[in-house]
């Protein structure tokens, strides 16, 4: 008989990085046939805006969500439940309230984190003693090793699994690369964190040092950044027609972006940033990525091998790791292959279905 997880996770919309792996787990046959899954949706924000906000709306979802999870804790009577937590703020604050909740109807508890920020509230009093409570007796997924410092005050790393994501191969194409003036590539919302404004200060120096290059930005707008906004910023520094914002992109359309490119920038400085699943699609589709030493970053891009890890809000250093690649044709290529390589050794859904099934029956034995 097989043992049944109730996995109480984050599924599209909005689209994120927990939700999209909340989408491969829910999805995945291998994930399904392995125990018998029941699956609750823990999102309550409506889009990206939304996430983080309070309300009456919310308020009264969150009920609901609980009541939810109740009945099928009673109806169900998982062998363990899979919850995906966030680090801090409010949202940490209802997550405590839902792990309290399995706790106290006697159910064995696993927390999946795609965010961090722990250690950055733990000095606070009110916060440090909800924290205790909350790992205790708990084991915890992180997606990379450099992400246990986060949480290392609360939790032994004998009960930490490390499970790096992984996404669907949508297959490989390389036409269009080496173009004669080099592409780049940014893909993420309009966010300052995400390094939006540090992309178009370092693409400035290099056009200000006479090279050519074009630049498109794919993305979603936010509250921060409007699009009129950042048109506006693209012409502060002389870059109209250098640098091209196409919005939102899905499927195809953001396969082909990726395709016609020859470099895959990230300057991202999110606060939540841990292991962002747009490297791996770069990494999939052949191209080398400049991005920071942020969350578990360092983890994806293998310095100088297949790609440049940049210093935080940097556009010098972001420049200067453009700009290597930029003038280098075969550096590029060789690094977009040996990312391509890494993709398929470390970070395929496959992999990805087989590491959280793995950990999933080994917390299962272990508590056995």
């Amino acid at each position: 008989m097989k043992p049944t997880i109730l996995f109480v996770l984050h599924l599209p919309p909005p689209v994120h990085g927990a939700a999209m792996v909340g989408k491969y787990i829910h999805d995945s046959s291998v994930v399904n046939e392995r125990f018998d899954c029941r699956y609750i949706n823990l999102a309550t924000a409506k889009d990206l805006a939304d996430i983080g906000k309070v309300g009456i709306r919310k308020f009264v979802q969150f009920i609901s969500l609980l009541r939810r999870i109740r009945k099928m804790v009673k109806e169900a009577r998982p062998s363990l439940v899979y919850v995906t937590s966030n680090a801090c703020g409010v949202a940490f604050y209802k997550d405590f309230i839902v792990v309290e909740l399995l706790k106290r109807m006697g159910r064995r508890v696993v927390v999946h984190y795609h965010n961090k920020g722990v250690s950055t509230r733990q000095g606070r009093g009110f916060d440090n003693f909800l924290y205790k409570r909350f790992f205790r007796g708990l084991e915890v997924i992180l997606l990379s090793e450099k992400l246990y410092p986060d949480v290392c005050k609360y939790v032994d790393k004998e009960d930490v699994y490390f499970c790096p994501n992984g996404i669907p191969d949508v297959g490989f194409c390389g036409s269009g690369r080496n173009n004669v003036i080099p592409r780049l590539l940014y893909l993420s919302n309009l966010q300052e964190e995400k390094g939006a404004l540090v992309l178009l200060d370092a693409l400035k120096l290099l056009k200000d040092k006479g090279l050519e290059f074009a630049c498109d930005v794919v993305g979603g707008e936010t509250a921060e950044i409007s699009n009129e906004r950042f048109e506006a910023e693209i012409s502060k520094r002389g870059l109209d027609g250098v640098v091209a914002y196409h919005g939102k992109k899905y499927g195809k359309d953001k396969d082909d972006f990726f395709n016609q490119s020859d470099i895959f920038v990230f300057p991202t400085y999110y606060h939540n940033e841990c292991f962002p699943v747009v490297l791996l699609e770069a990494m999939q589709h052949g191209l080398p990525c400049v991005s920071t030493d942020e969350g578990g970053i360092a983890d994806i891009i293998d310095e100088g091998k297949t790609g440049y890890v940049v210093k935080r809000k940097d556009a010098v250093d972001l420049a200067k790791g453009l700009d290597l690649l930029m003038d280098n044709p075969d550096l590029r290529v060789e690094m977009g292959r040996q990312g391509r390589l890494k993709y398929e050794r470390c970070f395929t859904y496959g992999r990805f279905e087989r590491r959280i099934t793995g950990i999933l029956s080994d917390i299962l034995k272990k508590r056995d």
